[in-house]
């Protein structure tokens, strides 16, 4: 169990990240959120909001360094203290011209976001956890898209796979301070970020026949394998990429 742990989630504030976040919440956590629709953040902290929970959320863009710093600041200043980070929050790619046509604001726009953004969160989260010398737990959210080819969307799958690498890369490095650094891929998964591709019922359906389960993931799909990363108790576990698609990878 993961009582009187505290774990931020970017991008926690609605779809996969919003998912975790109920995961983390059930099983014990306070929980962190970070999203930039104060809207949405407002929603989700009043769903979860519960007797002995503490569920806080503040607005930051995780593209924007100064913003991370001081909000990771604010977060450490109202919590005291995180033990697990979920670098979650991020933009899906628009497959609307082909990869000859992509311009690089295109491709930088999703660097600065899917890429930077995890990077700015995750040193910030590492900081932390190497100066307090508890140990911890790093998280990020990656995407079957570094695993399978993705046409005119290659800017977010280079994205999503340095993401992999950052990642492995953090678990050799931060293992002496037992701090365990692991990444989460989600398969197809209904969330606001997939709505327009779930339009098209050809594709919708040559994905779901594609999937050995036969449906897409929703965001409740992620909450148990979040509280697991976020398990203290989970020492010896790190470098590892965990595979969240129904079986879409291996099929």
């Amino acid at each position: 169990m993961i009582d009187g742990t505290v774990s931020l989630v970017t991008g926690g504030n609605s779809g996969i990240g919003l998912g975790m976040v109920r995961g983390l919440v059930a099983a014990g956590a306070d929980v962190v959120i970070w999203g930039t629709n104060e809207e949405k953040n407002e929603r989700a902290v009043a769903e979860l909001r519960a007797p002995g929970r503490r569920v806080v959320a503040f607005r930051c863009d995780v593209s924007d360094e100064k913003q991370v710093v001081a909000t990771f600041a604010a977060t450490l200043e109202e919590m005291g203290k995180i033990d697990s980070v979920f670098a979650n929050a991020g933009i899906g790619g628009v497959r609307t011209r082909p990869f000859t046509e992509m311009t690089l604001d295109e491709w930088r726009s999703m660097m600065v976001v899917n890429l930077e953004g995890a990077f700015l969160t995750l040193r910030e989260g590492a900081r932390h956890l190497v100066d307090r010398g508890e140990g911890g737990a790093l998280i990020g959210v990656s995407s079957t898209s570094a695993i399978h080819g993705a046409p005119r969307n290659q800017h977010y799958a280079a994205a999503k796979t340095a993401l992999l690498a950052v990642m492995r890369g953090l678990a050799v490095e931060l293992a002496r301070y037992g701090i365990r650094c692991n990444a989460l891929v989600p398969g197809w998964t209904e969330t606001p970020m997939t709505e327009k591709s779930r339009t098209h019922e050809k594709f919708l359906a040559n994905t779901t026949a594609r999937t050995p389960v036969r449906r897409w993931g929703t965001p409740d799909d992620f909450g148990a394998v979040a509280a697991f990363l976020a398990d203290p108790a989970q020492v010896f576990h790190t470098g590892d990429t965990i595979v969240v698609d129904g079986g879409y990878t291996v099929f």
